[in-house]
């Protein structure tokens, strides 16, 4: 049988096993009730309970069974995995059920499993973390042992092409260049464009929608704005290519500034207009959580309805309003069509956001695609750039963090 086929097979038996645990967990229970007992349960709970003990053990054993499948190659018929997992289902079935008696915490022992199933949730995040971490570091290892890695941080060249040819045999790959200095240049500028268009927009918006606009207007226009959020990057490059750009072109001309049609400005709006939806949604429930008394408390003391949104109600949404636009920098780092289609592929260093530029996204992609050899140095460098943008989100992210809990117990003393 085929492995979907036995993956069915599996699900309806198991399916079929846990409706017999609770009918007859429950009517086991309700019998004993009957009987006068005084049970620390009700019948549903301990229905419950042995739905669990069926359905509980056989998918950990069917888990377990599929990573040594996968991971680590062992020779397990599927077959025999579907029957053990059967069998286990079976003996958690006849355990539940013989655990219905007057004395057993039924509720309690639901509570445990759900709270072992939610650290296993947490953990399964965390573990899928350091997997991702362990698997760039291990690879960009192999590349720093290739070039240096004070170069590649520091380097203001970024020109893998003779990686390729050595690793053709046409050459030794000593005048390939990997500094990294000119994509993060890339893109930080860009993202700073998007979050200087995203974020003042985005905050207005939501300070109109939450505390100016009818309700009326509130309900069309924030579900209209939110669908923003739905458009495909790629239409949003065919945008900043074929519409942003030959403006910004047109503007640079009328002052007499020279642009090119691939410019990092072009992209840097478009990617604002794409995640104002994340800064105004994510702010707009942070504003409408402030307590109104709070509002109604700065207006008694005869402050304006503007005095009181810009010295009461956003400083104390303002931790919400900084994870906002962390998020929609996030948003930003990571995305790589917009780049591609109105930015550029050139690494170029350089202060003017009127020239092509490109990030380092749009490398990683350059370099995982094409007739590259895995071997080869210019391929392995889209791990040692991975690398080294999750080191600088997760220093943003710490200096955020540090910022929000300052701002907390500054607005937390100064109300005191």
């Amino acid at each position: 049988m085929q492995t979907n086929q036995l993956l069915l097979l599996f699900c309806t038996v198991l399916l079929l096993l846990g409706l017999v645990a609770f009918f007859v967990g429950r009517a086991k229970a309700a019998r004993v009730r009957a009987s006068g007992a005084a049970m620390y349960a009700q019948p549903d709970q301990y229905a419950w309970f042995a739905v669990l003990s069926t359905a509980g053990p056989a998918v950990l054993v069917g888990a377990l069974g599929s990573l040594l499948l996968l991971l680590l190659g062992a020779e397990i018929p599927p077959m025999y995995l579907l029957a053990a997992s059967l069998v286990v289902a079976a003996a958690g079935l006849a355990v539940g059920v013989a655990q219905v008696k007057p004395h057993f915490h039924a509720r309690q022992a639901i509570e445990r499993v759900i709270r072992w199933v939610l650290t296993g949730a947490a953990m399964i995040s965390i573990f899928t973390t350091f997997g991702i971490l362990f698997s760039i570091i291990s690879e960009a290892l192999r590349f720093f042992q290739m070039h240096s890695f004070w170069e590649f941080i520091t380097g203001t060249t970024w020109n893998p092409g003779a990686s390729f040819l050595a690793a053709a045999g046409r050459g030794d790959g000593s005048s390939a260049q990997f500094g990294s200095v000119p994509l993060f240049a890339g893109t930080f500028m860009i993202t700073a464009i998007a979050l200087l268009v995203a974020v003042p927009v985005g905050l207005l918006s939501a300070i109109y929608m939450s505390e100016y606009a009818p309700q009326r207007v509130r309900t069309i226009a924030k579900p209209v704005l939110e669908v923003l959020a739905g458009i495909p990057t790629v239409v949003y490059g065919f945008f900043a290519a074929i519409t942003v750009a030959p403006i910004i072109v047109n503007i640079a001309g009328f002052f007499g500034l020279d642009a090119s049609y691939n410019n990092a400005v072009a992209p840097g709006i478009v990617m604002g207009i794409m995640i104002i939806p994340f800064i105004s949604s994510l702010s707009d429930d942070v504003i409408n959580s402030v307590p109104d008394s709070m509002r109604q408390g700065s207006l008694a003391l005869g402050m304006t309805k503007g005095e009181t949104i810009r010295d009461v109600v956003v400083p104390a949404a303002l931790p919400g309003i900084i994870s906002a636009a962390l998020l929609g920098m996030s948003r930003a780092l990571g995305e790589t069509m917009i780049v591609v289609m109105a930015a550029g592929m050139r690494p170029n260093l350089t202060a003017n956001p009127l020239e092509d530029m490109t990030t380092v996204t749009v490398r990683i992609v350059a370099s995982l695609t094409g007739d590259q050899e895995f071997e080869s140095a210019e391929t392995l460098s889209a791990f040692a750039l991975g690398l080294v943008l999750f080191v600088v989100t997760l220093t943003l992210n710490l200096v955020s963090v540090l910022m929000i809990r300052r701002f907390r117990e500054k607005y937390r003393v100064n109300n005191l």
